[in-house]
């Protein structure tokens, strides 16, 4: 949905100027911006030199042309002066109910979120939002009782190839999940990014960070919930010499039996035809025959060769998915974000505009009934992520790393009252 241009603006301030922000977050937001959903834009770093970078990117001042956002900390400060305290003060002058986008390491998700909800402030949130399911059920907790939207990125629920695997598994097309495998490697060159400033053994691992994306997709398209998991990493050193897991690769087990092996890791080939490579296959079983599911999501039968080095690591020949994000050409100035990454990003700040712009009318109780039923309508839908609808990905994800701590130990998911994870046996 995309809001009439006398609709009430929702204004966006970013909290991190990292990658995520400069390939998909900004440009989906600023593309927003013209279509008339989103006001003001303010983006909010620990130091400048991100935020300088990207005032200077010359692929979005082309796409966006006259577009701006306001820098946290200016650009005048000295850009080795750190600020991590600074998108504190950013969120306590914003107005009440606008949206708040948390481009965070994994890690520091659960503080910049509650501070979000703190000072009123709807959130989006890139995967996983918290590393802990009590984090997560706290902050689902908050906002639902302040009528404060908080959605998730797991852009992957976006595009067409899940949304028809959901539709056809709910029809009993394929049968019931029994065996699946999983695949997430990102580039090399990624070690050499900040990632060796954050990418540490204590805070994450490769299946954290993008195998995440996987088991939130299954757990989309069966509703079949994890109850086990089981995560090995091999370790390495980044070139500052921090130490962390390089490759992981995990087994999780679904309460019908079901098993998933997912492999992932910083190790694409920087001269690999792919920016990534990233591939999921699920068995079924059926009344006398088997169903599949095989999405190969680094491929999707597009492949250029350029003259130069200019693809998507440096090489010239690539393989080109144009499906999850790119700027093409449209009918208005500039270019326009297309794809499920931008399609993922424009659902929750039009959910939120759309909660902000339907409640703005009632009285305050009545508005504050009406947030509420939006916010549990859009829980129970099922296709944007929220802490209602995505809490299985906390517990594995804290699953996960106690598991891949304790050198790939088995532990076990409970539900009922009181979710958590043990220790098997």
């Amino acid at each position: 949905m995309i809001n009439k241009k006398s609709d009430k603006t929702v204004d966006v301030t970013i909290v991190g100027g990292g990658m995520i922000t400069n390939d998909l977050i900004l440009p989906s937001v600023y593309h927003l911006q013209r279509m008339g959903v989103v006001g003001d834009i303010n983006i909010c770093s620990l130091n400048n030199p991100p935020l300088k970078a990207l005032k200077e990117n010359k692929e979005i001042q082309d796409a966006f042309p006259g577009q701006d956002f306001t820098a946290y900390p200016s650009l005048s400060e000295l850009p080795d002066k750190n600020l991590p305290e600074l998108y504190k003060e950013v969120l306590s002058r914003m107005p009440s109910r606008q949206a708040v986008v948390v481009a965070m390491p994994d890690q520091l998700h659960y503080e910049v979120v509650k501070e979000a909800l703190k000072n009123n402030q709807h959130v989006l949130c890139v995967k996983p939002l918290v590393l802990k399911y009590e984090q997560a059920k706290k902050i689902e907790e908050i906002a639902y009782q302040k009528g404060l939207f908080v959605g998730v990125e797991y852009h992957k629920r976006f595009d067409i190839r899940s949304l028809i695997a959901r539709r056809s598994y709910e029809l009993g097309h394929f049968g019931e999940f029994v065996m699946g495998e999983a695949k997430m490697i990102e580039p090399y060159l990624y070690r050499s990014s900040n990632f060796q400033n954050w990418f540490t053994m204590d805070k994450t691992d490769p299946f954290v960070y993008v195998g995440c994306h996987y088991v939130d997709l299954v757990y989309f398209i069966t509703g079949l919930k994890p109850a086990e998991v089981s995560v090995a990493g091999i370790k390495g050193k980044f070139p500052n010499g921090k130490e962390g897991y390089m490759w992981a690769n995990g087994r999780v087990k679904y309460e019908n039996g079901a098993l998933l092996s997912v492999t992932d890791g910083l190790g694409y080939p920087d001269d690999g035809a792919g920016s990534n490579e990233q591939n999921l296959t699920m068995y079924c079983e059926g009344s006398g025959k088997t169903g599949m599911i095989k999405h190969n999501d680094q491929f999707r039968g597009v492949s250029h060769s350029f003259l130069e080095n200019i693809g998507c690591a440096g090489s010239r020949f690539n393989y080109i998915n144009p499906d999850f994000y790119r700027l093409v050409p449209w009918e208005g100035e500039g270019y326009k974000p297309v794809g499920y990454g931008f399609e993922s990003v424009a659902a929750t700040i039009n959910t939120i505009s759309s909660i902000e712009n339907e409640a703005q009318s009632f009285s305050e109780d009545e508005s504050l009934n009406k947030r509420q039923k939006m916010i549990k309508d859009v829980d129970e839908k099922g296709i944007i992520a929220t802490p209602a609808n995505s809490y299985i990905n906390e517990l594995v994800v804290e699953a996960a790393r106690m598991s891949i701590l304790s050198d790939g130990d088995a532990i076990k998911i409970v539900y009922g009252d009181e979710p958590h994870v043990e220790q098997r046996g």
